[in-house]
């Protein structure tokens, strides 16, 4: 029984491996990760300029900040991502919307704390906000390419 599951298990591994290995040299998932860096980086230049006005000019705490701009950021990452990205994956929007806030969410707490880390290390607070929107687009763009997105 256990040498079954052993080459059952093997055997998704190596199916796991093929599809990446399909999916890596299909030159369209390359154009649309270049897309989604670009609208990340639209995303990036707004959560950034927010965070930065909501806690320098209006002195809310780091991580307030860091939410309320997290929040802007989506809802412009969403509509560019909707609209260009993933244009032929475009499905219900309501429910592909609320997909995308789900993979939001996990991308927020895991920028949070990077952000707490970060700011614990005691670097600048909008350096810090900088680096951890950076550490957390790779489950970001697995999150909405797999499941927000998906066909």
């Amino acid at each position: 029984m256990k040498r079954e599951q052993a080459r059952a298990g093997t055997a998704e591994a190596a199916s796991a491996r093929g599809r990446a290995g399909r999916a890596l040299r299909r030159p369209q998932n390359w154009i649309q990760l270049a897309k989604f860096c670009a609208v990340g980086a639209s995303g990036y230049a707004v959560n950034l300029s927010v965070y930065t006005v909501l806690l320098k000019a209006l002195g809310l705490h780091y991580l307030v900040a860091a939410a309320c701009s997290f929040l802007v950021a989506v809802a412009n990452n969403y509509m560019w991502n909707r609209a260009w990205t993933f244009r032929r994956q475009r499905g219900h929007l309501a429910y592909q919307g609320m997909r995308f806030f789900v993979v939001s969410i996990f991308a927020l707490v895991a920028n949070l704390l990077w952000l707490r880390g970060l700011v614990a290390l005691e670097l600048d607070k909008v350096l810090a906000q900088a680096i951890a929107i950076v550490l957390v687009m790779p489950l970001n763009f697995a999150g909405n390419k797999l499941w927000s997105f998906r066909r």
